[in-house]
């Protein structure tokens, strides 16, 4: 197996413990890159700093929507250190994740937009693609990404099963990503939702240690289990797992490399 999770977070704390031992069984298991997703300043270089002792490791630099602080001073500030880690760090490869949640937030709505438009602006200046996250916010996502043109585009992470988001994204010329949700019992549409994306525009991803997959669901998630995903996505486009493999593999080296 050759398989590319395009988003996990191999930073987070919850892999303090043991990162190096799980890293090098992500890698045995047949999962050969995966991209460490930064979304604060600290994290961003958290990433970078576990990204430069693998070869196979690779980062995004951002702030996510969950993540800005809460005066404009301050966000101007660290947008500033994010745009420094992008240009000096080879291994990062997309600016993200950035995005809008009103689902967590509702009380700094503009302040979360600011953010999402100035790193789009970031991206452009740095030639590199962006990694979004949207959540309960899927019309001004997209209003902003209509208005503020990507110029290498860029992938929604952890897509939302959300028709509009898909189709729309797909027409900006984004890539769509899913993550372990679409896996879920609950996930009544999620054969509809992989079918709306071509072949060529669809990656996998875990999130990890977020959004485990059945049949892993309430563990501590990791970029081996992104096998379980691309399962998925080969039983709902009659593929063979290894046919969805080698797809979302080229794919993720297509939209962020």
């Amino acid at each position: 197996m050759s398989l590319f999770d395009s988003h996990s977070h191999l930073n987070d704390e919850k892999f303090d413990e043991d990162r190096d031992k799980i890293i090098k069984e992500i890698y045995e298991s047949g999962v050969t890159n995966f991209i460490t997703a930064g979304y604060s300043v600290e994290s961003s270089k958290k990433a970078i700093e576990i990204s430069k002792k693998y070869d196979f490791i690779y980062t995004t630099a951002g702030v996510s929507p969950n993540d800005i602080p809460q005066t404009e001073e301050e966000l101007w500030k660290q947008l500033n250190e994010i745009e420094e880690i992008a240009k000096n760090n080879n291994k990062v490869v997309a600016i993200g994740e950035i995005g809008l949640d009103y689902y967590w937030n509702t009380d700094n709505k503009e302040l979360q937009k600011k953010a999402f438009i100035e790193q789009i602006k970031i991206a452009n200046k740095c030639g590199l693609p962006i990694v979004i996250h949207t959540r309960d916010a899927v019309m001004d996502t997209l209003q902003i990404l209509k208005e503020n043109p990507v110029i290498k585009k860029g992938v929604f992470h952890c897509c939302p099963q959300n028709r509009e988001l898909i189709k729309e994204g797909l027409k900006l010329g984004f890539y769509i990503s899913f993550a372990g949700p679409i896996t879920f019992k609950s996930s009544k549409n999620a054969v509809e939702m992989i079918n709306l994306v071509p072949n060529d525009r669809i990656l996998i991803e875990t999130d990890s240690p977020y959004l485990a997959p059945e049949p892993v669901r309430g563990t501590r998630n990791t970029p081996a289990n992104v096998r379980f995903v691309a399962q998925k996505i080969a039983d709902a486009k009659g593929l063979t797992l290894e046919e969805v493999e080698k797809i979302t593999f080229e794919n993720t080296k297509n939209v962020l490399f």
